[in-house]
């Protein structure tokens, strides 16, 4: 065991430590990676089954790196180890196990936007108003619900969520939700809440044993990321794990401190209640505080940040690498300004340092601010690259592809059906697809069962029997051809090559290119001799459902000699030598959404300490007195956690102030003495306290007047949210920055009667 001489002391008895509930609290750039993958090695080692393990991640990306590096140690049995996301690994169990709850083996799995595409199909025949019963919102309250455990028929009944739908002018936005799921059920599709859903309602309601088989099946769980697990992925793992008799090996991997998504349903309260979950069977717990990716000034930094949050996992992380640069602060004075000093820094560390495009990147806290630093990098001839943009398998002409190889793997897929049925145009009109639309709901039968059963006019009959022979025939050469040569086909004969080969433009070239993109996938997947989990055969099937649970950071690029530009969230887990955050400033980082509330601000905190870490010799902070923001200048305060770094670690530049910077030793919060004077002093009291009655939060609705203690008397102008995160755009007056969103479940707020 050779590996294990390459781990430190506390990595190794993480790794040697095999039964009972583990968790490894691994902070940033301390090997959690290693840790993970030579732990399975271990394992296996050890006389485990690799088929008995399962290791869930968050992208394939991360799962196929983990096999990768196992292959390293044990061989080709690393293949054999169901290692893969939540959602690829709980599909491949839905695909055998699905029939028990009504589902067939080869369902559909609906993207956003086809979800969407269906919510919107539904307000429009229940005659709803689509400006209240907007599909993004009833998608993310559809959403919502799932991740809690709240089906259509308890989503009814709890008076909360109906409550809160008829203040946001949507009531019977229940009855979408059980319509929606029943559209779904009999088009032969989930959507991807569903994966995760689904497979809960599998486990626990337990049909013919199904939860037994896989809890000894599984014999070992391990879970990367495991702070950026929400609830429901929390409930099934538990499900898996915590049953009579069971040792509880479950072994979470991850970083309180890294608790970044949120506004994605993730709650960092399963890995802080990790502990209390666990305590029976006696967790046992390994902080990997050794840090090998960044020098110590970095370091340090960011741990005085993140000591400002109370609730967390105690930790000290640490550094061997030398002190290093000292971090530089760059205040602009507008944010035109910053894109150019953001420029001359990466033209700075290039020319001095000889750092390529590939080892530098810019992060923002919104995507929005990217444009002007474009705008400079493109002035200096400096090569980048965004991510955050458009995915490839988001654009129009890959998802016609996609809806075409869809429908030909499962008929009843109605949202595929409905973007191709008339594309290319063969003479289908609206009026025609909304017929057929209504006799399948009218008949509760799918779509495609409904095409040779209603009256429609003589040209459009003649042209869905000619689309439905069409399709038959691709299913023909489905069941004989690999995955390559039955999208080669469809391709050509659908007649999606025949337009964009019309199309000379720049643009439809671009799509031409795209389409020969996907079919060079298809072909690197028939290809591909590498045995992987979930991959039986070759077929357009298996295809279908693997490109299914792509995500943007599955995306390969094949020139890295660019700058990376991305927002802060897309950065967790990766690594540069020289960082550049961008925008620090109050209302930016932190958002103005989370300054009302403790939690937001501490999220906002781990954020910053995400975007800090992942540096490991060059960090630069940015800040510009102005920006402008909706066609307007804004002046703003720089970012409050500036202030939370030490002046120590700090370089004394004339970018930085005209002030002096604090000396190490006079204070904590080194840098305060550059930002302190030139933030307002929160407003004293504008309400007396004993005249001072706060209303319930549940009763705070659009139109109202309102009191606040600090802000005085405002209007509630606007409410939106979930029902746990309800926030309120409020208007007071008489104030700085009059209009105020504040989350309701912390405010205190007063009705004016």
């Amino acid at each position: 065991m050779s590996y294990l001489e390459e781990l430190n002391e506390v990595q190794r008895n993480a790794v040697t430590t095999k039964d009972g509930p583990i968790l490894v609290v691994a902070g940033p750039g301390s090997g959690k990676t290693r840790v993970l993958t030579f732990k399975i090695a271990y394992l296996i080692e050890q006389g485990v089954a690799p088929w008995e393990i399962l290791a869930l991640t968050f992208t394939n990306k991360a799962a196929k790196e983990m096999k990768e590096r196992i292959s390293k140690v044990v061989g080709d049995k690393a293949h054999k180890v169901w290692a893969g996301t939540f959602h690829s690994i709980f599909a491949r169990i839905l695909r055998v196990e699905g029939q028990k709850l009504g589902y067939p083996s080869n369902f559909s799995i609906y993207d956003s936007a086809d979800s969407k595409s269906l919510i919107g199909s539904i307000v429009k025949q229940m005659n709803f108003d689509s400006k209240n019963y907007n599909s993004n919102a009833i998608l993310s309250r559809i959403s919502s619900a799932k991740s809690n455990l709240i089906s259509p028929a308890a989503y009814q009944q709890d008076s909360n969520l109906t409550n809160q739908d008829k203040i946001n002018n949507r009531p019977y936005l229940y009855e979408i939700y059980a319509k929606y799921e029943e559209r779904c059920k009999q088009a032969g599709a989930m959507d991807f809440d569903d994966l995760l859903y689904q497979l809960y309602v599998l486990l626990h309601n337990n049909p013919e044993g199904v939860r037994e088989k896989y809890q000894q099946k599984f014999k070992y769980v391990l879970v990367d990321e495991f702070q950026d697990t929400n609830f429901l992925q929390s409930q099934i793992v538990k499900k898996l794990v915590h049953y009579e008799g069971s040792p509880c090996n479950i072994c979470a991997v991850g970083d309180d401190a890294q608790s970044i998504y949120a506004f994605r349903g993730a709650t960092i309260q399963n890995i802080l209640d990790f502990k209390k979950d666990y305590e029976k069977q006696g967790v046992q717990v390994f902080k990997l505080e050794q840090n090998y990716r960044s020098t110590e000034h970095i370091v340090q930094a960011a741990n005085e940040v993140i000591t400002h949050n109370r609730n967390q996992i105690q930790k000290e992380i640490w550094s061997d690498k030398g002190a290093g640069n000292k971090i530089k602060v760059i205040k602009a004075i507008s944010d035109t300004e910053e894109g150019r000093m953001v420029a001359d820094t990466i033209r700075e560390h290039k020319n001095r340092y000889h750092l390529s495009n590939s080892e530098i990147a810019v992060l923002y806290r919104t995507n929005a601010q990217s444009r002007i630093i474009e705008e400079y990098l493109r002035r200096q001839n400096l090569n980048y690259k965004i991510f955050g943009g458009q995915s490839f398998y988001q654009r129009k002409e890959v998802k016609d592809m996609i809806a075409y190889l869809r429908i030909t793997t499962n008929p009843k897929d109605e949202e595929a059906l409905k973007r191709v049925i008339n594309y290319p145009k063969r003479g289908v009109g609206k009026s025609s697809i909304d017929k057929i639309i209504a006799f399948a709901t009218e008949n509760s039968i799918s779509l495609w069962e409904s095409l040779d059963k209603v009256s429609l006019p003589a040209k459009a009959a003649n042209s869905i029997l000619d689309f439905t022979k069409m399709i038959k025939s691709f299913q023909q050469v489905a069941e004989k051809a690999d995955a390559y040569e039955a999208a080669s086909i469809i391709v050509k004969k659908s007649g999606i090559l025949d337009i964009l080969k019309k199309d000379n433009s720049v643009e439809g070239t671009n799509r031409m290119e795209n389409v020969n993109g996907l079919l060079d996938g298809i072909k690197d997947f028939v290809d591909n001799d590498e045995e992987v989990v979930g991959v039986e055969d070759k077929s357009l099937a298996t295809f279908v459902q693997t490109i299914s649970l792509f995500t943007d950071q599955d995306e390969n690029v094949k020139n890295k000699e660019y700058i990376t530009l991305m927002s802060v969230h897309a950065a967790k887990g990766l690594e540069f030598k020289s960082v550049i955050i961008t925008g620090l400033e109050e209302n930016l980082l932190p958002s103005f959404m989370s300054l009302e509330s403790a939690d937001g601000i501490a999220e906002e905190r781990r954020l910053f300490y995400v975007a800090i870490t992942r540096a490991e010799m060059f960090l630069t902070l940015t800040y510009a007195k102005s920006r402008i923001q909706y066609g307007k200048i804004r002046y703003n305060l720089p970012s409050r956690f500036l202030e939370e770094i030490d002046g120590s670690h700090i370089e004394s530049t004339s970018s930085i102030s005209s002030r002096k910077l604090n000396t190490p030793g006079q204070s904590k919060s080194g840098i305060s003495g550059n930002f302190s004077s030139t933030r307002r002093a929160a407003p004293a009291m504008m309400i007396d306290p004993k005249d001072f009655h706060p209303s319930p939060s549940s009763d705070i609705a659009e139109g109202l007047e309102v009191l606040h203690l600090k802000f005085g008397k405002g209007k509630v102008v606007k409410v939106d949210g979930g029902a746990a995160n309800r926030i309120a755009t409020i208007h007071f007056d008489g104030i700085d920055n009059p209009e105020r969103r504040i989350m309701l479940k912390f405010a205190r707020l007063q009705i004016v009667q």
